[in-house]
């Protein structure tokens, strides 16, 4: 019923934090009418005690995802905007979210201490000053730009503060460069100490940008305890992060399917970006594609074959208050041997078990189930950097029914595994879970 009752009154709640959530942006049809390149000015008011992006004259509140994936899918859920991490590729991207109405946050590599940069290196600041400066003359005059987005989570694992003053230098030279656009800085989530550097050594930025992941739902009243008073937009958003959630006796992470990742978009969105309408400028849901960071399905809104996610039926709905007319299949349950995740399964290598995958389709639409075993990925880095996907493991499959129901051989060499649950149907749409298990 709780649910039930969310989801009714998530309409009005977007319909009174962003009046213009169920239609496209006011000035979306003057950035597809433009005939020539230039600018369209953005700027940031703040009026009655409310901050507010101005697009041209128009107000802007940012329906975002993280990355370029299906730009044309990303305009027909009802975003106005994507964000990249940086400027690769980024002319194609502009002119392909120019063309469907939207606008792009514009990253701006920045170095970070844990990758080696060191900031007390005055020659490879400047240089750094200067890469970014000729990036910034490149694409500052593009239609679709709306933010610069300088450095993503250099504040994660450092120690040298000085990385403040460089963005501060940074800000102030893209400001003289490229007056029509704002400027912001993203951090790995956000406390006092930070909050603090930030105020005191970056003046110009016009707004903070945060990533968090759980912790989202109490973001605005943690800005408030920890005395930040200006705008923010939420960069990275979404499910439970890995390093959040529960683990098994072996202390790997068990990941949300998809169908409780949906869930926690519509919980953390209307509390940590429509909860707080006098500072939130929006966000940017985290990923819009696909990647390989813990599994190949932890934090992308796809599967890696292209289909869709509820997630993104979630996002439409948040979006425009209106699900898709084609909806995602849902996962009710997932079990290996009888046994849930959380109970830390155990299997014998070699025997034979069995899984069941409890799946549905709100408008009954037919589904079909696909399986994967992989071995707990070993790769694991921080902060998103790139991690090899592991080599899935053949031959284990007795018999599959193609609705849910598998039985299985153990894999002979011990270990932890996983096994993936893929449930796809015939409009592109997918729901998909995993379960650690553990041979002995």
């Amino acid at each position: 019923m709780r649910k039930l009752l969310f989801s009714l009154a998530l309409p009005a709640l977007l319909a009174a934090c962003n009046p213009s959530a169920e239609n496209p942006p006011a000035d979306t049809s003057a950035a597809q009418t433009s005939s020539t390149r230039g600018a369209i000015p953005v700027t940031l008011k703040q009026e009655d005690g409310r901050y507010q992006i101005y697009r041209g004259d128009q107000a802007y509140f940012i329906r975002g995802a993280g990355g370029s994936h299906n730009i044309p899918l990303l305009a027909a859920s009802g975003g106005n905007s994507l964000r990249t991490w940086g400027t690769n590729d980024a002319e194609r991207i502009l002119d392909e979210a120019h063309k469907h109405g939207l606008t792009v946050m514009m990253g701006l590599r920045l170095g970070h201490e844990r990758h080696g940069f060191n900031y007390n290196d005055e020659a490879a600041v400047a240089k750094q000053k200067e890469d970014v400066r000729e990036q910034v003359l490149k694409y500052k005059d593009h239609p679709a730009l709306l933010v610069w987005g300088l450095g993503n989570e250099v504040d994660l694992f450092y120690t040298n503060t000085k990385v403040w003053y460089a963005i501060e230098d940074i800000a102030k030279m893209v400001r003289e460069l490229d007056p029509n656009h704002l400027i912001t800085t993203v951090t790995a989530g956000i406390d006092a100490e930070k909050a603090r550097l930030i105020m005191e050594r970056v003046p110009s930025i016009d707004y903070l940008s945060v990533n968090i992941y759980g912790g989202l739902e109490t973001l605005p009243q943690t800005l408030k305890d920890i005395g930040w008073t200006g705008a923010y937009a939420v960069t990275e958003w979404g499910p439970t992060g890995h390093w959040q959630i529960a683990k098994t006796e072996w202390d790997v992470p068990i990941e949300q399917t998809t169908t409780e990742k949906a869930q926690s978009y519509r919980e953390r969105y209307a509390a940590g970006v429509l909860g707080a309408p006098d500072q939130a400028l929006g966000s940017y849901a985290f990923l819009w594609g696909q990647k390989q960071e813990t599994t190949p399905t932890w934090y992308g809104m796809f599967l890696e074959s292209g289909e869709a996610t509820e997630v993104v039926d979630t996002m439409q709905f948040l979006w425009t208050g209106e699900w898709p007319k084609e909806r995602a299949p849902s996962i009710r349950s997932f079990l290996i041997d009888g046994k849930k995740a959380e109970e830390s399964i155990y299997l014998e290598a070699g025997k034979t078990y069995t899984a069941q995958v409890d799946a549905f389709h709100p408008d009954n639409e037919a589904f079909t189930v696909r399986w994967e075993f992989l071995p707990e990925s070993t790769d694991i880095r921080a902060g998103g950097d790139p991690e090899a996907r592991p080599k899935a493991v053949e031959g284990l499959i007795v018999k599959d029914d193609g609705k849910g129901n598998l039985e299985f051989t153990a894999p002979t060499e011990g270990g932890p595994y996983r096994l993936f649950a893929y449930v796809t149907n015939r409009f592109n749409r997918a729901a998909a879970a995993n379960v650690p298990f553990f041979v002995r």
